[in-house]
């Protein structure tokens, strides 16, 4: 049989990728690409086909340490078809467990998170020493290998969550650094396209373990579909790709909206929580999920001082609107700047006056405990810290992040608000205590 149509169609589906790159990620020709190479039938296809199409390549692989011999078998394999193809390789090992762990998060997670965050570096790391990058000082792309089931399945995973239109918008053929030229192709095409040139690859034997959700969708909800309608999956990324071409539409009616009712990136009315829409919108990208934003509307959760957290920010329903700020580290505590001066000088949040000799003992600066409780300057009567700080409105979160200036067992001064009367300068002061604040 002649091999000339099976050439052939190998040429028909490399156009298709060029002319899928020129149209929707557009990478300029003979430019850097960091292709995130696995060893598994996608990434080992999209490495042959961008080094056929003329790009300059450096491959990263990733080591995760999850499957013992195995993992070690796919960097084998990865060295040896890096070094038969000429194409420069940097190897990253992981110990995931350990990081999953640390982190209180599961290993998938830990493992995507070490793999973007190497990768974010690489890119760094490279764009200002490539002297043949058309911009110079942008960082090159990293392609990754996701076809057009990964599409379909993404979809369907975003469904099952409760997605928004972002999410069924599924993956973006650029977006943040990351390129997918192969979006356009089927896993079928793929692997026709290896065994045309006959190429090996690695297997990751997880792959077949329905334990993971999206390997179910993989392998038994997928087939379904493509038993109903053989074109199941084109449709879906059809689907996917006619809302992502329409988002940007809707986020200009998005911001208007926002813009109407007064929500900003870190506060959302409780006026405005009569649309859900909205505020999936404003927690996009933040880690929250569609329980959350569920009792975020119900009306018994009105209460202020309720608090959801995420992975990576936290929630308080103040009196008047949600307030969204990133998980709380813990504050560096203020340093005291002591200095005696003849008279009361500048004044500020960050600046407080003492008589000195009603000090005694070394002033030293902690949080604020429960039961707190100091005399405000002006006043005779003591107060509750956590009520002072009610009266002058602020929240819980912000309540948290409240320091002391404390002598002994008293409290001398609410760092930022107000110092205690009890140690005011008067008329009979012999010596003046000025405290600043700076951060240490």
């Amino acid at each position: 049989m002649s091999c000339f149509p099976i050439v052939n169609e190998e040429q028909v589906m490399l156009k298709r990728v060029s002319a899928y790159i020129e149209q929707e990620i557009g990478l300029e020709p003979h430019s850097l690409v960091l292709v995130a190479l696995s060893g598994g039938a996608d990434s080992t296809a999209l490495l042959l086909i961008l080094k056929e199409l003329g790009y300059r390549l450096h491959v990263l692989h990733c080591n995760f340490h999850l499957r013992g011999e195995e993992s070690n078998r796919d960097q084998t394999f990865v060295e040896a078809l890096c070094k038969q193809n000429d194409v420069a390789l940097s190897v990253r090992h992981f110990d995931t467990e350990a990081e999953a762990k640390r982190r209180g998060i599961s290993i998938e997670m830990a493992a995507r998170e070490l793999r973007y965050d190497w990768f974010r570096k690489e890119q760094e790391a490279r764009k200002n020493n490539d002297e043949q990058l058309v911009f110079h000082g942008e960082a090159p792309f990293v392609a990754v290998a996701h076809h057009r089931d990964d599409q379909a399945e993404t979809l369907l995973l975003n469904l099952l969550r409760g997605t928004g239109l972002r999410g069924l918008a599924g993956m973006h053929p650029k977006h943040d650094g990351i390129v997918r030229p192969l979006l356009c192709l089927s896993r079928d095409e793929i692997l026709q396209y290896l065994a045309n040139r006959g190429q090996s690859y690695v297997t990751d034997s997880t792959n077949a373990e329905t334990a993971y959700l999206r390997n179910r969708l993989r392998l038994e909800v997928v087939p379904l579909l493509r038993s109903i309608n053989p074109k199941a999956v084109e449709h879906l990324q059809l689907a996917s790709d006619n809302i992502r071409q329409s988002l940007s539409y809707y986020m200009k009616g998005i911001e208007a909206a926002f813009d109407e009712l007064g929500i900003t990136a870190d506060r959302f009315p409780l006026s405005a929580l009569t649309s859900q829409t909205l505020l999936h919108e404003w927690l996009a990208g933040k880690g929250f999920n569609a329980a959350q934003e569920n009792e975020m509307l119900q009306q018994e959760n009105k209460q202020p001082g309720k608090i959801w957290t995420s992975g990576s920010h936290q929630i308080l329903r103040d009196r008047n609107a949600l307030i969204l700020s990133p998980n709380s580290k813990p504050e560096a505590l203020p340093r005291l700047q002591q200095e005696l001066v003849a008279r009361i000088g500048e004044t500020g949040p960050h600046i407080a006056y003492f008589d000195a000799d009603l000090l005694q003992g070394p002033i030293d600066v902690r949080p604020v405990r429960r039961g707190d409780a100091f005399v405000p300057f002006g006043m005779k009567g003591r107060k509750l810290v956590s009520d002072y700080l009610t009266d002058r409105k602020l929240n819980r979160l912000e309540k948290q992040q409240q320091f002391v200036a404390v002598c002994g067992e008293d409290i001398i001064w609410l760092i930022g608000h107000r110092s205690d009367n009890r140690f005011r300068v008067t008329d009979q002061t012999k010596q003046i205590l000025k405290l600043t604040t700076a951060v240490r």
